[in-house]
């Protein structure tokens, strides 16, 4: 079939929308109308040549939701009509890691994606014969994509999709970062730095976690009142002065859990040092850019302070996922707030625009 879709055809250069060919799904394989996809920083990292695990020609997108349009041979937990969020960490349930709960990691087709492959090694789409890589196993800046049933999460059609696919990675991965990676204990202090997408998640993580005091540090002021809406106790502006601050206000110790949702190697370095002696822990969720490393004092993880990484927060996403969109539909979680600019197709390149001016905190595109 001919979809439209944003193709990168080389790092730094604006995405280009432009018609391909995309081929019916193979066994174990879904074909997705895409509703709705979130513009995500991932996204841009890898446009801009930044990521060096980065290919081209692709269709970039990962954070999309929409409805199943047909399905492959084998495939049995979703069907056409089915609504479902597109998860670039997927879940075969069957390997050593998925059946383990110490990690989200599945192994099943870890090594054909990392190279823009669906599992049995090839692609489904193509330009005038010529293969289109898939980008996360996803490619969701399109009207349509194929990908493997075990990258699907099936959730509640009651759920609007332009705020759904909001899970498929950046609130997931926040939420999941404090209640699975972290393990956010009731009555703890948390200190979350960044209050984008993923440090708004993991607010509202700490929260639902039952955390008594969450504190939001993060340089727009505008970042702040959001992060209040979503649970925040106590906010301020970071800077050179953040370690010290966070340390005044537990009376010398530092927080019980500390999260770092920027990127910033230099903010990393201050989740570490606010993190409490004797117990704190500090999850480093935002992804550094090539060749950038994270310098610790060993006296600090001498001291009892722990570090722990978190992909895509230890979300098993065909399980849990569900859960968190239940929770959205409940109540539980304000993902309206998150929304900030409506775009088309057409204007994905807008996106990266807006995020680079931290204007909001995601755009999301409209394909209805």
């Amino acid at each position: 079939m001919k979809i439209r879709a944003a193709v990168l055809e080389e790092f730094g250069v604006p995405l280009r929308v432009e018609e391909l060919d995309l081929a019916e799904p193979n066994a174990g394989e879904v074909l997705v109308r895409l509703v709705a996809c979130g513009v995500c920083h991932t996204d841009l990292y890898t446009a801009s040549g930044a990521d060096p695990s980065g290919y081209s020609p692709t269709v970039l997108g990962h954070e999309g939701a929409g409805v199943v349009e047909r399905v492959g041979d084998g495939v049995t937990d979703v069907a056409p009509g089915d609504h479902v969020i597109t998860l670039f960490s997927p879940q075969c349930r069957e390997c050593e890691h998925c059946r383990d709960h110490r990690t989200n990691l599945c192994l099943a087709i870890r090594e054909q994606q990392n190279r823009g492959h669906l599992p049995d090694g090839t692609t489904r789409l193509s330009r005038d014969g010529e293969p289109i890589r898939h980008f996360m196993g996803t490619s969701t800046f399109a009207e349509y994509t194929v990908m493997p049933e075990i990258a699907l999460a099936k959730i509640d059609p009651e759920a609007p999709l332009d705020r759904a696919c909001l899970f498929a990675c950046g609130l997931s991965t926040g939420l999941g970062a404090a209640m699975n990676t972290a393990k956010v204990a009731s009555g703890s202090t948390c200190v979350v730095f960044g209050a984008g997408m993923v440090g708004l998640g993991a607010v509202a993580g700490c929260r639902l976690q039952g955390a008594e005091r969450i504190v939001s540090v993060d340089l727009s002021e505008h970042r702040l009142a959001l992060a209040r809406g979503q649970g925040a106790t106590d906010t301020f502006v970071g800077g050179a002065d953040a370690v010290q601050r966070i340390v005044d206000m537990t009376d010398g110790f530092g927080a019980d859990f500390t999260f770092e949702a920027t990127g910033n190697v230099n903010v990393m370095r201050q989740a570490v040092e606010s993190a409490r002696m004797g117990w704190g822990l500090a999850t480093m969720c935002g992804v550094a850019g090539k060749g950038e490393t994270l310098a610790v004092i060993p006296r600090f993880l001498i001291t009892g302070r722990r570090v722990a990484g978190s992909s895509f927060g230890g979300v098993k996403g065909r399980d849990q996922v569900p859960q968190f969109v239940d929770m959205y539909l409940a109540g539980d979680i304000d993902v309206d707030a998150f929304v900030s600019h409506k775009l088309t197709l057409d204007e994905v390149n807008r996106g990266f625009e807006l995020m680079e001016a931290q204007d909001g905190i995601r755009s999301v595109i409209d394909f209805a």
